[in-house]
């Protein structure tokens, strides 16, 4: 299969697992601490991704590999996460995700900055109106509802934009799943002693959905999502398949509606597509 399609299926796959990521967050964070939940979806990860690299026998990232790798935990690995969390305890998961169409434009431009990716002037055109059509729709609902949140939102965004254009420019000479997983072992002695430190004194009170949101975002939006979105970037071009994330509101706002029965109004809607439209004209010009 040639390179590019293989960028644009694997990252069409990880896209497809992050857009259960916020409404899973939703549910785990209703009844477990934010701070708890990044601890502890990083704990879990980070152990499974150590078990992996020792299976297979992955020698050790070079001293310059380890300082990409920071980046990369601390965008995707510790930041997003917890802002996220963070922002889920002020506002829905259907608002949040309309955030999620700032992702590709967050991802080109520090493609641009860490990934040497040059796409042409009309590109940041269209990326730039859709992020001014997001900011407009925040403003529309009325900062006052929840400023936290969307801020929280807001800066989510950026660091996991760094996060996936670090991981994707890293990825084409260290590998995807190595990406991600030495960024989870690099984060281990942090998070795996705080897990313990934040954990709840009984899990009794607990129950079953917010278990069931902690393996997902656990397993899925920790460790296997980016094991093919960081492969997707390395094959395909950090701005061209970071655009793969206009389909990501879409599918978030449907998982929303169908497993948390949150409202997703004709607004929300209404600017999801406008910006999707943009980015798929950035699209276009994105080489």
């Amino acid at each position: 299969m040639e390179r590019t399609s293989a960028g644009w299926i694997n990252g069409f796959i990880g896209v497809v697992i992050f857009s259960g990521s916020l409404p899973a967050t939703r549910v785990a964070v209703m009844q477990f601490d934010p701070v708890f939940l990044t601890v502890a979806r990083g704990a879990i990860a980070g152990l499974l991704a150590l078990a992996f690299l020792l299976a297979l026998k992955q020698k050790p990232p070079s001293p310059r590999e380890l300082v990409s790798l920071a980046v990369v935990a601390g965008g995707v690995v510790v930041g997003f996460p917890l802002l996220t969390a963070l922002a889920l305890q002020h506002v829905t998961s259907a608002h949040s995700i309309v955030f999620i169409g700032l992702l590709p434009l967050a991802t080109a431009v520090f493609g641009a900055i860490r990934g040497g990716e040059r796409p042409k002037p009309a590109f940041w055109a269209f990326s730039i109106l859709g992020s001014a059509m997001v900011a407009g729709f925040a403003l529309f609902q009325g900062l006052s509802v929840s400023p936290f949140g969307d801020l929280m939102m807001v800066a989510a965004v950026i660091v996991c934009g760094l996060g996936y254009a670090e991981g994707g420019r890293l990825s084409r000479t260290l590998g995807g799943w190595q990406v991600i997983c030495w960024a989870l072992v690099l984060s281990l002695p942090l998070m795996l002693p705080a897990a313990f430190l934040y954990m709840p004194t009984t899990f009794s009170d607990i129950h079953m959905p917010a278990f069931i949101g902690l393996a997902y975002v656990s397993l899925f939006s920790m460790l296997i999502g980016f094991v093919f979105w960081y492969r997707g970037l390395s094959q395909g071009g950090i701005a061209a398949v970071g655009q793969l994330q206009l389909l990501q509101p879409f599918l978030g706002l449907a998982l929303a509606a169908a497993l948390l029965n949150e409202p997703v109004t004709w607004g929300m809607l209404a600017v999801t597509v406008a910006v999707i439209a943009c980015v798929a004209g950035a699209k276009h010009f994105a080489r």
